[in-house]
């Protein structure tokens, strides 16, 4: 049996989790599966093999960045003691007042990176407000975790052509484009993307919009050395983006290479 860890989740305290997936499935158009609630998310593990996880929280406001921070750290730390791989990305909002007093405050918190969601922060994430951002994390060579890409012609705020000029900024800035670097908007945003230095690919929030065909295509663009496997949750549950993921066409050493080795040569966790 593969290995799994689950680079791309996001959870809410229980009191609130319900609505906000309902908030989440209204931007997005679609039915969340999961519960939102991190005890749903783990409920999941043992079934499905799942040794780890990147644990996410979304800053809508710069009021709310400390706190959320505060809170993805406790919760990596529930997740170690419950005999996870487990790691937190920070969350940064691009109007907080002092990034690089907060990635220390992060540092010291366990948490090993920043993610921004562009669409629900309405930001570009080329906007010159997160260029010292940038500079603060390719210093520390701490990576960044960017929400890729949207069909939509209001959310055009993370274009691969936005990326191109962040990577050609920050050379040394380690990214990762999740959604296979574009969600549904793959057929421009990968041949752009292909070949650059330094940026990783999660599978999340691609794989339901995508045949296992045209799946396997883009893994094979990108290099499939270069793709985590993460499932977006509380949008999707585990077992049924394994499924998806089982139906593409991939050597042994592929899939054990997407589901377990990238994230852990990536995220640098010492097995």
């Amino acid at each position: 049996m593969y290995k799994v860890f689950d680079i791309h989740t996001h959870t809410y305290p229980e009191a609130i989790a319900e609505k906000a997936c309902i908030n989440l499935g209204k931007f997005y158009d679609f039915i969340c599966q999961g519960q939102g609630t991190y005890s749903h998310l783990e409920s999941q593990a043992q079934e499905n093999n799942v040794g780890g996880y990147l644990l996410f929280s979304v800053a809508t406001n710069p009021h709310q960045v400390e706190k959320v921070n505060t809170s993805i750290a406790n919760l990596a730390e529930l997740s170690r003691s419950h005999g996870f791989l487990s790691v937190g990305f920070a969350g940064m909002h691009q109007d907080f007042p002092n990034f690089e007093a907060e990635i220390i405050r992060c540092e010291d918190l366990g948490l090993k990176g920043v993610k921004i969601h562009p669409d629900i922060q309405g930001v570009d994430i080329n906007d010159r407000r997160l260029l010292p951002l940038y500079d603060i994390l390719q210093s520390k060579d701490m990576p960044l975790y960017l929400h890729m890409g949207d069909d939509r012609p209001q959310y055009q705020f993370s274009t691969a052509e936005k990326l191109i000029d962040v990577l050609n900024n920050f050379p040394k800035l380690r990214v990762v484009a999740a959604h296979l670097g574009g969600h549904r908007v793959w057929d421009h945003a990968v041949p752009l993307l292909a070949g650059r230095e330094n940026v990783m690919y999660d599978t999340s929030s691609a794989l339901w919009a995508m045949t296992a065909d045209y799946a396997g295509e883009v893994i094979k663009k990108l290099g499939a050395e270069n793709v985590m496997f993460g499932t977006d949750y509380p949008v999707k549950n585990t077992k049924e983006e394994l499924d998806r993921f089982f139906a593409i066409d991939l050597t042994d050493k592929q899939r054990e290479d997407i589901l377990w080795n990238n994230a852990i040569r990536f995220l640098r966790i010492e097995e």
